[in-house]
């Protein structure tokens, strides 16, 4: 019996990879260090809740979409409903509701932002190229010659109108004149594409912006419900998905991965490895076999974000009746977005039942916040920072649901050192890397010819549905070095047998 191809993390963009490889006929395990799926796009179970422990809103389920496409591929239904407005954005001095039907969300930005549709034009002429390309294989960045190929034949002359942008930042786009349109754009990159305006780019961000408008959807049960769905899917098609196994350490022979070991003491050999885990943590599983690259990446990368997450449970009675399920919230324009200055607020649907126990809602709260002084605290200082967020970012909830104190009967706070305890991501980094140029985007290679990185680390980065389009890319390199390797052994065997 043929090896398998192990996948390291049950996360989104490792489950889809190893159902595709699994749809082609690969034989494919997964090893979960947790109990259940999604790593930061999983959902957990407390006291009769269940929260989304990092993502809580997801898209790409539009016809074209990459969860579309991958519904389509597989054969699955996608336990999703549409959601329209997508958000509702407040700002100090406005509220921007995040339409998904186009023509209201033309309608509401030209309320709230008069004379600003130029910008708006723009980006929405860059964010169809964007998600053009992103319908077709597009092996950004390219790794090889067959990559390169594969872009030359996904060329349309529509791309033409974006070369002009390839060196633009969002904000080169249009002028964003007015402060508090300036800050908006900031907000709704910094949740989907890890920096702001000047910091991202034009294409990439365009498409990010225009995220709404792409089948933003409720997942029924929680975001996690998208991973459990890839998990009987590959299941019930032969796949392995293994939890309680914490991968240690990834033997090499012969400069390729050729085992795992777990911590409950199992050993996998494999054909191939998909690391649906960040550079750094490669890097510790592989050690003194990690290529030099690797280390040299794993010590000079700006570390990404983390997350400071608030996790209720509130009494449907006391919350304002008939709302958006989905808010931002931007407290000073003048300040440095993250940090509690800026909140996403989600809430279950009153409509599902799975989510909390009856008259009961389940919410989870975030913003950005820097890592590294989470890590420099004394148990007692931890504490009171802690408990300091909390606060933060409950007073900024309040200015949607000014009940919400009255409302509260479960309080779960979530720092960095949370995330890496139950992610196992270094440091607690969540999010992927800032999308500031596509000349600088990370892809899946390793170093090593058959182990790929896959997840948020690799181009096109966070969300789901950008970790989905990363997993098909990797899952096509995958099936072509396998298919190349077994022609050169081919080759030496067929030599071999012709010298006798």
């Amino acid at each position: 019996m043929s090896k398998p191809i192990i996948v390291i993390g049950a996360g989104i963009g490792g489950l889809t990879a190893a159902a595709l490889l699994l749809k082609a006929g690969r034989r494919v395990t997964v090893l979960e260090a947790h109990v259940y799926p999604g790593g930061c796009a999983g959902t957990f179970y407390h006291q009769g809740f269940r929260f989304d422990a990092g993502a809580t809103l997801v898209g790409g389920f539009a016809a074209g979409g990459p969860h579309a496409r991958l519904a389509e591929m597989l054969g699955l239904t996608w336990p999703v409903q549409a959601v329209d407005p997508a958000w509702v954005v407040h700002l100090p001095d406005r509220v921007v509701t995040q339409w998904a039907d186009a023509a209201a969300w033309q309608a509401e930005r030209e309320r709230a932002f008069p004379g600003s549709e130029s910008f708006w034009r723009a980006q929405e002429q860059l964010a169809n190229v964007a998600w053009d390309i992103s319908t077709r294989h597009c092996p950004w960045p390219p790794a090889s010659a067959r990559d390169l190929f594969a872009l030359a034949q996904a060329f349309r002359p529509t791309l033409l109108g974006a070369l002009p942008h390839l060196f633009h930042s969002v904000a080169d786009i249009a002028p964003l004149r007015d402060p508090m349109l300036k800050t908006f754009v900031d907000a709704q990159l910094l949740i989907s594409a890890q920096a702001i305006a000047e910091d991202t780019h034009a294409l990439y961000g365009s498409a990010a912006l225009d995220l709404p408008r792409r089948g933003v959807c409720h997942a029924r049960g929680g975001t996690g419900a998208l991973a459990e769905t890839l998990v009987n899917w590959i299941r019930a098609h032969g796949g392995e998905v293994l939890y309680r196994q914490k991968v240690e350490q990834i033997e090499t022979r012969m400069g390729q991965a050729s085992a795992v070991r777990t911590n409950k003491g199992l050993r996998l050999e494999c054909e191939g490895l998909l690391a649906n885990v960040t550079p750094w943590a490669l890097c510790g599983l592989l050690g003194e076999a990690a290529p030099s690259a690797l280390r040299a990446e794993a010590e000079t990368r700006q570390v990404t974000w983390g997350a400071f997450m608030v996790y209720l449970g509130l009494e449907s009675s006391a919350l304002p009746p008939d709302q958006p399920g989905h808010h931002q919230i931007i407290l000073d324009p003048t300040r440095p977005l993250g940090e509690g200055n800026s909140v996403f607020i989600s809430l279950s649907d009153s409509a599902d039942a799975t989510r909390a126990p009856h008259g009961l809602r389940a919410a989870t709260l975030s913003t950005h916040t820097a890592i590294a002084p989470w890590w420099e605290l004394s148990p007692t200082a931890y504490e009171a920072r802690r408990d300091a967020y909390t606060e933060r970012i409950l007073v900024a909830a309040e200015r949607v649901w000014p009940t919400l104190r009255r409302a509260i009967r479960l309080c779960l706070p979530g720092t960095p050192r949370t995330f890496e305890f139950y992610t196992r991501r270094p440091r607690g980094m969540v999010g992927g890397f800032p999308q500031s140029s596509l000349f600088t985007a990370r892809g899946p290679q390793t170093g090593l010819p058959n182990v790929w990185l896959v997840g948020d680390s690799i181009f096109p980065g966070q969300s789901t549905a950008s970790v989905t389009l990363g997993a098909l890319r990797v899952a096509v390199n995958v099936l072509e070095a396998q298919t190349a390797q077994r022609y050169w052994r081919g080759l030496t065997y067929q030599r071999k047998f012709d010298m006798v």
